[in-house]
Formats: structure tokens, C-alpha cells, sequence
């Protein structure tokens, strides 16, 4: 039976994240209802990363095994003819049978874009985050530094979170700023849940001065959630990418190609 990776992108404004819920207001269960009507037959689908509610994908990647054989323009076309404006198929490719979603990811990488201004503005609600307190970059940046690698992430995970263990590394964590706009880059091999609210919660407090960089030292060092900053909006955090090792072949899009072509008629950023 042909495995077949997809790439897909969705606004998380309308959904209730994306793994399935009994109330069907999720992206996996719409995808899965679409790939019902077009296969003709239901199929279950596995994604690299669950995405809360309200969190968006520039590209989140989905591999479903199906017997029928399309075309992968067939796959992305038909797709996006049964699938809400809120949610598309960017691309269709088969994979081999041992190509997985989840397991075969050697990263992922998270952008969460916060907008700092003294009124937020309804053009960009949901897009993206909006503190009105004033931010210095450097401080975050300092602090960005210190929660690079191998860490316990007890600090930064949700009482929620399902996995079995706190230890992730935390690969890169880029902080830049254009005008209003900070972007905050968070790559890691994997992600626990609520991590990049969390951190973003604790940078956040750091940029407008409630705490100093090396606070995070303590975080990491106490492991106790209860410490740390609240956890932040998910209106700006986008699931960016997902790496797979080159012999699985998928199409290889750049980060900035990504938020250009998505975000750019909408938030205006980033700039050109």
C-alpha cells in the first residue's frame, strides 16, 4: 500500500488544534474527512507535531497510507477542492513504507511573531502575539542563550504534557526584530507540550525587565513550572518545519520563503 507524505498549511483560528476531538472541530478530523470523500474510504492520518488550539502551520507534514494511486498534483487539487479555506495541501509526494511523521523527524522548528505596540491592531488579530509593554531585545536574547541545548524542561511543560520525559534539546533559539515585530525562532528535536508558550511566557518577561537573563538559569535549574512566567498566547506561534533525513527526499522549503508567502499579505511581515 503506497505511503503518501503531504504538506499542509492552516490557520489555527478555527480549529480546536489538530488532533481529532469528539466534536470533529479539529484539523485532523477535517483532512480526515476530506481524504475520506476523495479516496473513498477512510483513512487515518499521522502528523509530526500536534498543534494546540489557535496555533498555526506554515507546514506541518502527514503521511497516510492509501491503496489508491494519484498523481501528486491529483492528491494536492482534489484535496484542497473538499478542504475549508482555512486549510490546504501544499504539496503531495509518495514516500517508502518506512517514512513516518513523527518518528522519522530529526527536528522541528517553531517561529512565534509578537507584535509590540500600545494598542494592538485588529488587522493582525490571531496572527500575531501583542504585548504593549515595551521590549529590549538583548536582555531576551541573553537569555535565549542560556536555554540552548540538552536541558530538563520541567519549567517550560505543561501538567498536561504526556511525555515521558522533560529532557529535550533545544537546538537553536533566534530572537531578531524589524520595526515592531520580534520573531522568535525555536528549533529542537522535539517539543514538550505548551514548551515554546512557556519559554515564550519567561523571554517575554525577561524583554520587558520583570526579571533579569539569567533568571532562566533558576528555571532550569528548580524544574518547577509553578516559577516561571504564565504561558503565553498561542495567536502568533506558527509550526514552521519539519526536517527529515534527505533520504526521504520531501521538498526542502526555506523558512523565509515560508513566512513571506504566507504572512506577508496579512501582517506585512517580513519586510521585502
Amino acid at each position: 500500500m503506497p505511503r503518501v507524505a503531504l504538506g499542509l498549511t492552516y490557520d489555527g483560528q478555527p480549529w480546536q488544534g489538530w488532533q481529532t476531538q469528539p466534536a470533529g472541530q479539529t484539523v485532523q478530523d477535517t483532512l480526515e474527512a476530506a481524504l475520506g470523500r476523495f479516496l473513498a474510504q477512510p483513512t487515518a492520518t499521522i502528523c509530526a507535531g500536534r498543534t494546540d488550539t489557535g496555533v498555526h502551520a506554515l507546514e506541518q507534514i502527514v503521511h497516510v497510507d492509501a491503496a489508491a494511486q494519484r498523481a501528486p498534483e491529483s492528491w494536492v487539487r482534489g484535496l484542497n477542492a473538499l478542504l475549508p479555506s482555512s486549510v490546504a495541501v501544499q504539496w503531495a509526494q509518495v514516500v517508502s513504507g518506512d517514512f513516518h511523521a513523527r518518528f522519522s523527524a530529526v527536528s522541528r522548528t517553531y517561529v512565534y511573531i509578537v507584535r509590540q505596540a500600545r494598542v494592538r491592531s485588529p488587522l493582525v488579530h490571531g496572527r500575531v502575539g501583542w504585548v504593549f509593554r515595551p521590549l529590549q531585545l538583548e536582555p531576551m536574547q541573553q537569555a535565549a542563550i542560556r536555554l540552548v541545548g540538552e536541558h530538563d524542561f520541567s519549567a517550560f511543560r505543561s501538567s498536561q504534557c504526556q511525555a515521558a520525559s522533560p529532557v529535550r534539546t533545544l537546538h537553536t533559539l533566534n530572537i531578531d526584530q524589524q520595526g515592531d515585530y520580534f520573531v522568535f525562532t525555536f528549533k529542537a528535536n522535539a517539543f514538550l507540550h505548551h514548551m515554546v508558550r512557556n519559554l515564550m511566557g519567561a523571554l517575554l518577561y525577561v524583554g520587558q525587565g520583570r526579571q533579569d537573563p539569567w533568571w532562566v538559569d533558576e528555571l532550569l535549574l528548580q524544574r518547577d513550572r509553578c516559577l516561571s512566567a504564565p504561558t503565553f498566547s498561542p495567536a502568533g506561534l506558527y509550526l514552521a518545519g519539519v526536517e527529515y533525513p534527505a533520504r526521504f527526499g520531501l521538498p526542502e522549503r526555506r523558512l523565509d520563503d515560508l513566512l513571506a508567502g504566507h504572512l506577508l499579505p496579512v501582517t506585512g511581515y517580513p519586510p521585502r
